[in-house]
């Protein structure tokens, strides 16, 4: 089966073409015009604004702090600072570099790659639907998007350009002094970095897949095969314990047992954020929606394929003294499995 999913047709999620240009994604309120009544008097409507970001079928409202409302000029500043391989110390890396829309917003690496060829310690996770995520970061060390959206310059085996140089370089660039004042209404700072960039990662959203259809009435959008896998998912195979929601994940942190040696972990994961003793070798649930575009798969890119996935988890995980008491053997035969990857595949957005 390896090379089952490879063989597929990939989709971007509908919306993330419109983010790339603030295009079709992006909803703005029209003035509402007036227009006569019956009477002959000329009324005004009442327009109910639309919603600025334009969310897929399957996702509620994305939230958003009051401390950073959206606004069209700053999802557009957010965006332009994605794709800028001038935020990096060698201006050869950008966000979008290990986030790549083509690639589910990851980069298809095992890890990371950064400035000089440097190699991070973990797989790049995926941004799609990022905004409904709690906790930031394979080990949750951010709770916000805002402080998420900056660490990866300060990363010296990222983008390695320390704030307050990243600050120097965008007030020497054309533009961009002109375009945060309008935004900000203030010179530009490492807050305000950061708030762009935020902004422009709540609007990269999946939804509308064939799942997400199925699930609002058209019952031949998923096929037979399908149909099996999301009975599996939620029944044998035991995956919504942690998969769970229309996000497909619960947002916590679990041990799996990857990177354990016999040993001990090769990455301590949450513990190194808590200090937990339990959080030893725990990861956080990543989201399933666009699955099949985001491989290698774990946070240390360790197994290759969705198939890899489903043997390591039919085996009960990889045993350690913190294992999560969910990991148990599945006892999956080769035809389940294989309901199973019709299933994920139905969690990609249709274009």
């Amino acid at each position: 089966m390896s090379g089952k999913i490879e063989k597929r047709r990939l989709f971007l999620p509908v919306v993330l073409f419109g983010l790339l240009s603030l295009g079709p994604a992006i909803h703005f309120s029209p003035t509402q015009p007036s227009f006569q009544t019956s009477l002959g008097l000329k009324e005004e409507t009442k327009s109910t604004p639309r919603p600025l970001i334009k969310v897929p079928l399957g996702l509620p409202e994305i939230p958003v702090p009051a401390s950073n409302p959206l606004t069209k000029d700053k999802i557009e500043l957010g965006r332009q600072l994605f794709f800028d391989k001038r935020l990096s110390e060698d201006a050869t890396v950008s966000c979008a570099s290990c986030h790549d829309p083509h690639r589910g917003f990851s980069d298809g690496n095992r890890l990371s790659r950064g400035i000089h060829g440097l190699k991070g310690l973990r797989h790049t996770p995926t941004l799609i639907n990022v905004a409904f995520q709690p906790y930031q970061f394979w080990d949750g060390r951010a709770s916000s998007l805002e402080d998420q959206s900056i660490s990866p310059l300060n990363n010296p085996a990222e983008m390695g350009l320390v704030a307050q140089e990243a600050v120097k370089r965008l007030k020497r660039l054309p533009g961009y002094g002109e375009q945060f004042q309008k935004v900000f209404l203030a010179p530009i700072t490492r807050e305000s970095i950061s708030l762009a960039l935020a902004s422009f990662e709540r609007t990269i959203l999946s939804g509308n897949s064939s799942y997400d259809q199925y699930v609002a009435g058209n019952k031949n959008s998923l096929n037979q095969k399908a149909l099996e896998g999301l009975r599996l998912f939620n029944g044998k195979a035991h995956c919504n314990l942690c998969h769970q929601g229309f996000n497909f994940s619960d947002g916590l942190f679990h041990n799996l047992g990857v990177g354990w040696n016999g040993k001990e972990f090769s990455d301590r994961g949450r513990y190194d954020v808590t200090a937990i003793f339990k959080d030893r070798g725990a990861f956080k649930t990543p989201t399933l929606r666009q699955i099949v575009q985001t491989a290698p798969y774990m946070h240390d890119g360790s197994l290759s394929t969705l198939e890899a996935v489903l043997d390591f988890y039919d085996h009960g995980g990889n045993p350690n003294p913190h294992l999560d008491v969910l990991v148990q053997p599945l006892h999956l035969t080769s035809e389940e499995k294989e309901a199973l990857l019709e299933f994920l595949e139905s969690l990609t957005g249709q274009e």
